[in-house]
């Protein structure tokens, strides 16, 4: 892949996790690794301190909601650091695939509650959170979606919406290229991470686009965090 390749998104081709009928033992397999992966270059421990911790801690249990759990790695991330920093916070966490809700109801119980939901369904049924987060959901969506998930976030969250993503650059992708060779062939992560690269945006792209009061933010490494902030109830 070259630097010219990168120059724009790449919004043809789909993940092969993606996809319906792609074999379920490499589906699980890079449903394990996103744990692994996102500790190297997702940032949320930094974003849980900076952005989500100083939420926390006010008298009362704060709720948060994960739109697009995938494996699951990131709710129950937080949930275990709120847990060992003494604050309250309870976690839902959605996702409309089947096969990631059936991979998470087979691991330890994490004190996430998980769904099969979309973010329409839980505005339809007036949820409301205090914190609405995603990772590398961005990405994913065409113009619509992408839409929708801001319509429904500012929606749904009453003080903050954190929608962390990639950030398309030569660098990243030739370091994330390298460090999943071992992975190739052996589950999704190599290809389908190297085309959600490809898939993802650059800084100026995404402000150009997002409505108004949604902040873009750059954060290492090569990171996007797209976020708004609830009016005040």
């Amino acid at each position: 892949m070259t630097g010219a390749t990168l120059a724009r998104r790449d919004t043809e081709a789909r993940e092969r996790m993606d996809d319906p009928d792609c074999d379920s033992v490499l589906l699980e397999r890079t449903y394990r690794q996103f744990a692994a992966i996102n500790r190297l270059v997702s940032g949320w421990r930094r974003v849980y301190r900076t952005r989500i911790r100083p939420r926390l801690g006010s008298g009362r249990r704060a709720t948060l909601l994960d739109i697009g759990f995938g494996g699951g790695d990131i709710p129950r991330a937080i949930a275990r650091w709120a847990a060992r920093d003494g604050l309250g916070l309870d976690i839902t966490a959605i996702d409309p695939e089947p096969r990631a809700i059936r991979y998470v109801r087979g691991l330890p119980d994490a004190g996430v509650r998980f769904e099969r939901a979309t973010s329409a369904e839980l505005v339809a049924r007036g949820e409301r959170y205090d914190m609405v987060i995603s990772n590398h959901l961005l990405h994913h969506l065409d113009d619509d979606e992408r839409v929708d998930l801001l319509r429904d976030s500012t929606t749904l969250a009453r003080e903050v919406s954190i929608h962390n993503d990639l950030a398309r650059a030569r660098l990243g992708y030739a370091a994330f290229a390298v460090a999943t060779l071992p992975l190739r062939g052996r589950s999704f992560a190599h290809d389908d991470g190297l085309l959600s690269i490809r898939r993802s945006y650059r800084r100026d792209e995404l402000r150009a686009i997002v409505p108004p009061g949604w902040r873009v933010e750059s954060m290492f490494p090569q990171r996007l965090l797209l976020t708004h902030e609830g009016a005040a109830e």
